[in-house]
C-alpha cells in the first residue's frame, strides 16, 4: 500500500509531466491514463510486437487523425482497423471541404435547409460530401475489381497524400482493414461504382499476421467492429492479445462489446497479457495518451 500523490499542475508543465504526476497520484481515471500510457510505452518500444490500431468513434470528424498519423509516421502501427465512417472522413479531408466548428444546440432543419450535416457540434458541408463523391469516383476508376477491401484501401492511400490516414499507411506499408466499409458513404461510393471487392479474403491476411506475430498489441479507441475484429483475429490466430489499452466512454454493465472490460475479453481467450482501459471522451485521453507514451512516460 502506498501513499496517494499530489498532483501539482505547475506553469509550463509538459504532458509527460503531468502524466507522470498522474501516474503519482495513481487513483480513478488518472491513475488509470498513466498506466495506460506506461503499457502503450512499453508496447511501443518491443519490436518483436505487432501492433494493431482499432478506430471506431467520430474521430476524424472532431480532428483526431493527428495522433494516428504521429503513430503511422514513426513506424509504430502495423496494422489499422477502423470503420467505414472514419476512412470516409479522411478522404472528405483530403478532397473536400473538410469539417467545422458548429452547436450542437442548433436547428437541425434550418442545417438542413443549408445544406449542412451535423456530428455533434461538428458542422459538414454539403459541398464536402460532392468533392467526396467525386475525387474517390476518380480513385475509384483507377481501381481493379476482385481486390479485397484493404488492397483497395492500399490503392487509394497510394494515390492520396501523406496527410491522409489512408496515404501514411500505404507509405508506411500497414495494412488497413474496414471490415464494415458498406456501412458507410465510401462503401456507398465503392457500391455505385459497381466495383466487386472480395470482403472474406482480408481475414486470410489479418489472420496470417496473427499466427506470425511473436508478441501483440492493440490501442483500442472506441469499440464496435473494429475492435472485435482486432481480438477475435488474437482469438483465432493466437492466444490473445500481450498488451492492450481501451479508450472508452461506455460502462460494462449492459454487456455490449464497447463497454465490455479487457478482463472479460480474457475469458475468450481474447487477451493474455496486460490490459489498462481509459475511460473517458477519446478526443482529450488519445491526444495525451500517445504524447506521452511516444516520449517514454
Amino acid at each position: 500500500m502506498r501513499r496517494v500523490g499530489e498532483v501539482r499542475p505547475s506553469p509550463g508543465i509538459t504532458v509527460e509531466e503531468l502524466v507522470e504526476q498522474y501516474g503519482k497520484s495513481g487513483s480513478f481515471g488518472a491513475g488509470r491514463l498513466a498506466r495506460a500510457a506506461r503499457l502503450l510505452t512499453e508496447m511501443l518500444e518491443d519490436e518483436e510486437c505487432t501492433r494493431f490500431l482499432g478506430l471506431a468513434g467520430a474521430m476524424v470528424p472532431a480532428g483526431m487523425r493527428g495522433p494516428v498519423l504521429e503513430l503511422l509516421d514513426e513506424g509504430l502501427l502495423d496494422v489499422v482497423v477502423s470503420t467505414g465512417a472514419n476512412l470516409s472522413h479522411d478522404l472528405i479531408e483530403e478532397l473536400g471541404v473538410g469539417h467545422y466548428c458548429g452547436d450542437e444546440t442548433a436547428d437541425d432543419r434550418d442545417l438542413r435547409s443549408r445544406g449542412i450535416s451535423r456530428i455533434y457540434d461538428v458542422y459538414l458541408p454539403e459541398e464536402g460530401f460532392r468533392a467526396f463523391e467525386v475525387g474517390v469516383r476518380e480513385l475509384l476508376d483507377e481501381v481493379d475489381d476482385g481486390f479485397t477491401v484493404s488492397q483497395m484501401l492500399r490503392e487509394i492511400g497510394k494515390r492520396v497524400s501523406g496527410d491522409c490516414l489512408l496515404g501514411a499507411a500505404a507509405r508506411r506499408g500497414v495494412d488497413v482493414y474496414c471490415p464494415a466499409i458498406q456501412d458507410s458513404i465510401l462503401g456507398l461510393q465503392v457500391w455505385s461504382h459497381g466495383l466487386e471487392v472480395d470482403a472474406f479474403s482480408d481475414m486470410d491476411e489479418i489472420m496470417d499476421t496473427g499466427f506470425g506475430a511473436e508478441r501483440t498489441g492493440a490501442l483500442l479507441v472506441g469499440g464496435g467492429v473494429p475492435k472485435n475484429y482486432v481480438l477475435q483475429t488474437m482469438m483465432t490466430a493466437g492466444e490473445g492479445l500481450d498488451y492492450a489499452v481501451q479508450l472508452t466512454t461506455d460502462t460494462p454493465v449492459n454487456g455490449g462489446l464497447s463497454g465490455a472490460t479487457l478482463k472479460e475479453a480474457v475469458s475468450w481467450g481474447k487477451v493474455r497479457g496486460r490490459g489498462v482501459t481509459v475511460y473517458g471522451d477519446a478526443t482529450i485521453t488519445l491526444p495525451i495518451l500517445v504524447s506521452a507514451a511516444r516520449r517514454g512516460s
